[in-house]
Order: structure tokens, then sequence, then C-alpha cells
């Protein structure tokens, strides 16, 4: 297998969880568990399905997300974090962090981001 070149570890990340997108499911899915496609959809109701199935996909070829089909009328399907993804916690959890902190000129939809620890160390 032909490992593909980048420019940093910073791009090997980038690649792996950028998208406009992909930090948002995984958020998501951080804080709420288990759902299906319908609600993930639902979250994020200004993603086309197009690009929220591929970015779905990308991150399932990743290994970050796991996709479940759950064999009923009509077939649903359901996505959970892998331990692997699970490795991505402290990122999305600074990002988190950032993003409440730097909010005076965003009208934030679904608030998400508690007061924390890391919270407090990106005000610093």
């Amino acid at each position: 297998m032909t490992k593909k070149a980048v420019l940093s570890e910073i791009q090997v990340t980038l690649d792996v969880i950028g998208g406009k997108w992909k930090p948002l499911i995984l958020h998501y899915l951080q804080e709420n568990g288990t759902k299906h496609y319908s609600e993930i959809l639902r979250y994020l109701d200004s993603a086309p399905k197009k690009t929220l199935t591929a970015q779905l996909r990308e991150l399932e070829a990743d290994k970050i997300i796991k996709r479940t089909v759950i064999p009923t009328v009509p077939v649903q399907v359901e996505y959970s974090i892998t331990d692997y993804g699970k490795t991505l916690f402290p990122i999305l959890d600074i990002m988190c962090a950032w993003g409440y902190v730097n909010q005076t000129n965003y009208n934030v939809k679904h608030p998400t981001c508690p007061i924390n620890e890391q919270t407090k160390q990106v005000k610093e």
C-alpha cells in the first residue's frame, strides 16, 4: 500500500477530520452517542444529503465511525464513534472551547460547549 505524502502531522489530522461537516458530525456523536442517519441530517439541517453521506463514508473508511445497518422496514442506518475515533475527542473539545470563547460575532444555533477547564485555558 502506498502512503500518501503530506507536509506535516497537522495535514494528517485535517485529512481525517477536515471538511465542513465532519467535525460537527463527530461532535454530535460525541455528545449524543449512536444516532440514526436521519437524526444526524436533522441536526445538520443545512447539510446537503449527498455531502453528508460522502463525509460519513469518509469517516467510516478512516475507521473513525462505525456504520450499522438495522434490518427493519424501511432499513435504518445508525452511526457511532469507534474507539479509534474517540482519540479525536481532545481535539474536538479544544475546538469547542475555542469556538465558545470566540463566538462574539456569531449566532450559535446549537450551543453545546460548556464552560470547563479547556475553555478557561483557551481564554488565558
